[in-house]
């Protein structure tokens, strides 16, 4: 009798110790698919009017997880183009701030805003001085994460629409300054 409660004691003893080893491999696994990513990318956007040609810019945001299916991201981008052969060039510095609905590991949609600023700059010699506009606006877009060092590292292709509205003020003093963005990026995890 007292060698069947030890044969007990033990499977029991035994089960324990697996299930907290399960349990903390678990835990861990939670931890690393919540973990914060930073994401360096490139892209290219292009204004939604007839006028205006593609430009390409770069960017980097941190993203992290705020519950298991909702992400919050904060970014920036740099956009420098050239405007005219006299040497008229404009800069474009976004920070955004965006929430995403991730149901499945490898997507996500949703939106968020962003201030936009942007800087007219004419060459040194036309005797113009630069402008300057800063605008709210809001994006509504969605991606798709495709694993390329598991846990670690996954390539992260975005899109997104921007509304902005009517443009006022320089760079563009005449019709719409909405536009369209994609861009492809590495989101690595932080642990």
């Amino acid at each position: 009798m007292k060698l069947a409660t030890q044969r007990t004691m033990r499977l029991l003893d035994r089960a324990l110790i697996g299930t907290l080893f399960l349990l903390a491999l678990l835990l861990l696994g939670v931890e690393l698919a919540r973990a914060a990513e930073i994401v360096p990318s490139v892209g290219w956007s292009h204004p939604t009017g007839s006028e205006g040609k593609a430009s390409v810019f770069g960017g980097l945001a941190l993203r992290n997880s705020l519950l298991p299916m909702v992400k919050y991201e904060i970014g920036a981008a740099y956009r420098n183009e050239k405007l005219d052969d006299a040497g008229t060039r404009l800069r474009e510095t976004p920070i955004t701030g965006s929430l995403w609905l991730a149901p499945m590991p490898t997507w996500y949609v949703g939106g968020g805003i962003g201030w936009y600023n942007s800087t007219l700059q004419h060459p040194s010699g036309s005797g113009l001085s630069d402008e300057n506009s800063h605008q709210m606006g809001s994006h509504l877009g969605g991606g798709f994460l495709i694993p390329i060092v598991p846990a670690v590292a996954s390539l992260d292709l975005n899109g997104r629409y921007v509304f902005l509205g009517k443009e006022d003020t320089p760079p563009a003093p005449t019709g719409k300054a909405d536009f369209w963005s994609v861009s492809a990026g590495v989101a690595i995890k932080l642990f």
